[in-house]
């Protein structure tokens, strides 16, 4: 209860001191390139229950290809490497945090067909909680995309060497999930974000 209370609050007030930036990027992202603000794609929520989850659109509308982002990826938009890189574009999912398909810490929501790949009794405990707008996996894999560049075959990279992490990671946060170690993975991913827009 208090983890809700929490999130709802910091949604809430996130959204309304930040609504100023988000008119300004909003701005950006249309001048840059023709298409909606949001970027909307479903993914797999608590207890398997999928939901449409909000980002500031990075991408050229339309842009078909891989469901992974790999390098410096040509779909990618000026603005758009602009928010990936201070990870702006996930501020939008306050939104869904505050609907209650997200909390503000939590294992990141997957795309149902990686979802499928997941072994049954750790699929099970990593969506016994709200996905998150961040966790311990999005510190660690903060570079993933140019570590899929390196690889040969980017996607067999990401199912077979950064998922199966990805889970373990979130099978660790499941077990010891508390409103203070939330605080403390908000506060390394303020830390490291800030450090790479520095």
């Amino acid at each position: 209860m208090a983890k809700r209370v929490f999130d709802v609050l910091v949604a809430a007030l996130g959204l309304l001191l930040l609504s100023p930036l988000f008119m300004l990027i909003a701005l950006a992202v249309k001048l840059d390139s023709p298409g909606p603000v949001f970027f909307r794609q479903e993914r797999v929520g608590r207890h398997g229950v999928p939901f449409r989850i909000h980002k500031l659109r990075t991408m050229r509308d339309g842009a078909a290809g891989t469901p992974i982002t790999v390098g410096d990826d040509p779909r990618i938009t000026r603005t758009g490497r602009w928010l990936r890189a201070t990870k702006l574009d996930e501020l939008a999912q306050l939104i869904d945090v505050l609907v209650g398909d997200m909390s503000l810490v939590g294992p990141r929501p997957e795309l149902p067909r990686y979802v499928a790949l997941y072994p049954p009794a750790l699929r099970d405990k990593v969506l016994s909680v709200r996905p998150g707008i961040t966790d311990p996996a999005s510190i660690e894999y903060r570079d993933e995309s140019a570590q899929l560049a390196r690889a040969a075959d980017p996607e067999h990279e990401y199912v077979h060497v950064v998922l199966p992490r990805k889970l373990r990671l979130a099978e660790a946060y499941v077990e010891q999930a508390s409103l203070a170690t939330d605080l403390q993975v908000i506060w390394r991913t303020v830390r490291t974000v800030w450090g790479r827009a520095r």
